[in-house]
């Protein structure tokens, strides 16, 4: 199938390691100009010779910390005056926050900025060129409504689908789509730092069944793909990624 996505531009932030690397990576096969984003300098460096030598566009490189003050705006200029436009935002950009009840208040702040407020303002920042232009794709990479105990996390991602929900239903009329891919357990450095193999091997036996953990590509192809004009129909949508872990059928 031909995801007509040749020429298209893209902003991926969290793109240094595991999904977002992944979805980079997968988007630049297809022919579409990146900016990568992330903290660390080396590893979009790396990224980018890896795209170049697969036979993808030159990616531009947006060395930024997404905490800081104003860096939605900041992020989004520095991407316009890149790639000419942005098409496609990648929201990949976030992190597990696990905290007791007693966390003091500034935790919860830190976790739902990273994990909600700045996804919202990175994605309102980009929209005036979606909409100037008639197109665009937002796809939020989020997380699972499952809990097993106390995420701060997991509240912000569940605000990221309500809100991108209603984004969805005010921006099809200019040619915009708003998904969300909630991942499951989709190796990662995180993943690797607190699962040691023998920890992971047993979970996915009890839990997932196709028996594994997924890799960051097994992700990536559908967000490919709802970045693609061939995904036009699909909009509002939360959509897992997690070998068959979901316990539930609603």
């Amino acid at each position: 199938m031909d995801l007509q996505l040749k020429g298209k531009t893209a902003l991926v932030t969290g793109a240094s390691m595991g999904i977002g690397r992944g979805i980079a990576k997968g988007l630049a096969a297809e022919g579409v100009k990146l900016c990568i984003t992330a903290r660390r300098r080396e590893l979009l460096e790396q990224l980018a010779r890896e795209i170049v030598a697969a036979g993808g566009p030159p990616p531009q490189i947006a060395v930024v910390d997404i905490m800081e003050e104003d860096a939605p705006r900041r992020l989004a200029q520095e991407a316009v005056k890149g790639l000419g436009q942005i098409n496609i935002l990648i929201n990949c950009a976030g992190g597990s926050r696990p905290l007791p009840i007693d966390a003091p208040e500034e935790k919860w702040v830190e976790a739902m900025t990273l994990n909600f407020t700045r996804v919202r303002q990175l994605t309102h920042a980009v929209l005036p060129d979606m909409i100037k232009h008639k197109w665009g794709r937002v796809i939020n990479i989020t997380g699972k409504s499952e809990q097993d105990h106390l995420n701060a996390a997991h509240a912000a991602k569940a605000g990221v689908h309500s809100w991108a929900h209603g984004m969805a239903k005010e921006l099809g009329k200019y040619g915009i789509t708003v998904n969300s891919i909630p991942p499951g357990r989709i190796i990662s450095e995180q993943i690797l730092r607190n699962n040691p193999e023998p920890v992971r091997k047993e979970f996915a036996e009890r839990h997932i069944p196709a028996g594994r953990f997924g890799e960051p590509e097994e992700l990536a192809c559908l967000a490919v793909f709802l970045a693609s004009p061939v995904a036009c129909y699909i909009s509002g949508t939360v959509i897992p990624v997690d070998g068959g872990l979901r316990r539930y059928s609603f």
